[in-house]
């Protein structure tokens, strides 16, 4: 009884000194969402989208404030600090409107609309996102971010507006609502499929605006759009476009050379703020690093520079070490923002050096890693601090200091792994831990390609791992997919970006496995997505499925952005699936979706290169690679190390009933049947007699 009442009493104190710690908690200290949770201590009284918030705001009349943003978005913490944390705003916000904080990472559908809205209203759009919509949702102002008195007037001219000029209000959202509305429309092109004459016109459009002295393109910030590269780098190899595949390694080199690029642990922060790469928004995200494994994997085979090899193991070390959990899932991202020495939040406080302090840590070899990485007014940023950039290849410092490439790299490691272990003490930006399935499958698909180009099992172990993960975690037993994980629960339905990713990288990883089941997760998972998300009248594929409702408007996504555009990787699985099952319903399907985009296509071509890379398979033979025997997979291994952006594999060690395997097994050998819509040439015994039948 005496040790009960002792630990009663010190319960009640946990709980005191709790609430003394917090004098406010909302109604987000109930969701798993990491941003959301940030929020769960302001002053202002935020709730979660839901039909229950919904509900209360119809039932009180009240507008809605729509806040999205995501866990690592520096000015998301800025505003928050600012306004969201004032009491002042916080008391105005709670009597007037209700207040709801999204996660854009966890409901992209969200995101889609009102960024939509945005753009239609500003013509402009960012994070953090701030809408003000009618209690149906119905949008009727919109912004990014603003600063406690400015934020504090708009909110009180709009509640103004909206209590005695609401007639007016509600016009500008009925007006609003029917500009989305126009933009899902499709219009049909029933003309002839792209021709290569016609992609070529159009990547000649959009080199108007690329930068061939410093890659990317000639805008203020630059962004990395591996998508984008992907594509170019495929198109000017088969058309043999010198000028464009040195814009491609150009770009690749300045981004691994900038301070974008991590130089001491690998990984890359989401954009530059400048010309030559070199100040980063140093935030990191999953679904950057993974998709630039590929790109940087992909370039290896191509041009067999070992800068872009260590570029993909330095990368695929910052997941490792810093995003990637136990049971094979890969996390979100790290914060831009971190403590600095003196205990306050800076942005890049954990990437940037000092002169004096890198002196100190490398002693005599400050000189040799000075020059290396620009310890002087090329890489000088602000207050004292430098990011690390490079301008100068290794065969220049080779040439310069008289060393061999295997010198150079056992000079530069101890001097990485010393700063490595200074930066340890450092406090470290926040891990966003949630682990979302479409990022998972982009991430996992970088790990693919890094073991095509590199042969390094444990990128296939951790492949394999990862999708077992999605298998086990994400895949109901309807075969719907779900689109979160956190603190092992699933959460939130399936959107169309997590069903393309996840069929083209177990598409992908079938190729490295010879293991059917990976076909036929991807088949079944296509069919799910054919019964749930597809619009009949276009051909594309709603981002919601038909479950999903509580929206203004279901949104269409088409054009790429940072991620390729969920239908332009639906498009792409599609194709590969009609080879793989000769199925007529898959190929139908493709070609009806080029005839719904291609109009739009044309008009913006550099947003939609994702979308071209395919249709390049549609100009020039796309290739059937066949092959047989207990050999096989070694085979494909041999194979899968060059660049071949135009083929798909078909492996078994056994013989097969599958469509392009059947009939093609020889008892006692390993062949390969080089085919063109299973059209197959006479089977070869060696990979370099197969690849001399390939165009």
């Amino acid at each position: 009884m005496k040790y009960f009442y002792i630990l009663s009493l010190l319960l009640v104190f946990i709980s005191c000194n709790n609430s003394y710690k917090q004098a406010h908690t909302n109604n987000l200290i109930s969701e798993s969402s990491p941003y959301l949770l940030q929020h769960a201590h302001n002053p202002v009284n935020w709730y979660a989208w839901n039909k229950e918030t919904l509900a209360l705001a119809k039932k009180q009349n009240k507008p809605l404030i729509i806040s999205i943003g995501y866990a690592s978005c520096h000015w998301c913490h800025v505003m928050e600090k600012e306004s969201f944390e004032n009491k002042e705003v916080a008391d105005f916000m709670n009597a007037n409107f209700i207040n709801i904080k999204v996660d854009r990472e966890e409901r992209p559908d969200i995101d889609k609309v009102y960024m939509n809205a945005l753009q239609l209203m500003t013509g402009n759009g960012g994070w953090p996102m701030n809408i003000i919509a009618l209690p149906n949702g119905k949008p009727f102002w919109g912004g990014t971010y603003y600063e406690k008195d400015n934020w504090l007037n708009i909110l009180k001219q709009l509640d103004n507006a909206f209590k005695n000029n609401f007639d007016k209000v509600n016009q500008n959202a009925n007006n609003i609502e029917k500009g989305l509305q126009d933009i899902e429309k499709i219009v049909i092109d029933d003309n002839d499929m792209f021709s290569l004459d016609t992609i070529k016109k159009l990547v000649s459009k959009s080199t108007k605006n690329y930068d061939f002295e410093y890659g990317g393109t000639k805008t203020a910030n630059k962004y990395m759009n591996p998508s984008n590269l992907l594509f170019l780098m495929r198109y000017a190899d088969q058309n043999k476009d010198e000028r464009l595949l040195k814009y491609v390694k150009t770009t690749l080199n300045k981004m691994m050379y900038g301070g974008i690029y991590d130089q001491i642990e690998g990984g890359f922060s989401r954009y530059a703020v400048d010309k030559k790469w070199h100040i980063p928004h140093f935030e990191k995200m999953l679904y950057d690093n993974g998709q630039l494994v590929s790109l940087y994997a992909d370039a290896y085979t191509l041009f067999k520079n070992d800068e872009y090899k260590t570029v993909v193991e330095e990368t695929i070390s910052f997941i490792e070490n810093n995003l990637m959990a136990k049971n094979g899932a890969f996390y979100s991202s790290l914060d831009a923002d971190s403590m600095n020495n003196k205990n306050q939040l800076e942005e890049g406080a954990y990437y940037t050096w000092r002169k004096d302090e890198l002196k100190n840590i490398l002693k005599d070899e400050f000189d040799f890693f000075a020059d290396y990485y620009n310890i002087n007014e090329y890489g000088f940023w602000e207050k004292d601090n430098y990011v690390l950039i490079r301008n100068k290849s290794n065969q220049e410092i080779q040439k310069k200091y008289n060393l061999s490439e295997k010198q150079l790299q056992n000079k530069l490691k101890p001097i990485k792994a010393t700063l490595s272990n200074a930066k340890s003490v450092r406090d470290k930006p926040k891990l966003d831990d949630k682990s979302l399935t479409s990022w998972n499958a982009l991430t996992l698909k970088g790990f693919i390609d890094a073991y095509k180009a590199t042969n390094i099992e444990k990128y296939k172990d951790i492949a394999l791992n990862n999708a077992n993960f999605i298998i086990k975690n994400q895949l109901k037993k309807d075969g719907s997919l779900y689109h979160s994980y956190k603190d092992n629960k699933s959460s939130v339905n399936g959107y169309l970006e997590d069903y393309a990713a996840t069929v083209n990288s177990f598409l992908s990883l079938y190729e490295i496995t010879a293991d059917n089941s990976w076909l036929n997760y991807s088949k079944d998972l296509t069919n799910h997505v054919f019964n749930h998300f597809l619009d009949t009248n276009s051909g594309l594929f709603y981002f919601t499925s038909n479950i999903d409702d509580d929206l203004v408007v279901r949104n269409i996504e088409k054009s790429d952005s940072a991620i390729p555009s969920s239908n332009s990787i639906m498009l792409e699985n599609l194709y590969l699936l009609s080879h793989y099952f000769a199925d007529k319903k898959y190929k139908n399907a493709a070609d009806k979706m080029v005839l719904a985009i291609q109009s739009e296509i044309k008009l913006y071509p550099s947003s939609y290169f994702n979308w071209l890379n395919t249709f390049l398979n549609y100009t020039s033979n796309f290739y059937e690679i066949a092959i047989t025997g207990n050999q096989a997979l070694s085979f494909s291994k041999e194979f899968q190390k060059d660049y071949h952006p135009n083929i798909l594999f078909a492996i078994s060690k056994e013989d097969s009933n599958d469509y392009l395997l059947e009939n093609r097994f020889i008892e006692d050998e390993t062949v390969i049947y080089v085919c063109v819509n299973n059209s197959c040439k006479l089977p070869v015994n060696s990979v370099a007699k197969a690849k001399r039948l390939i165009q």
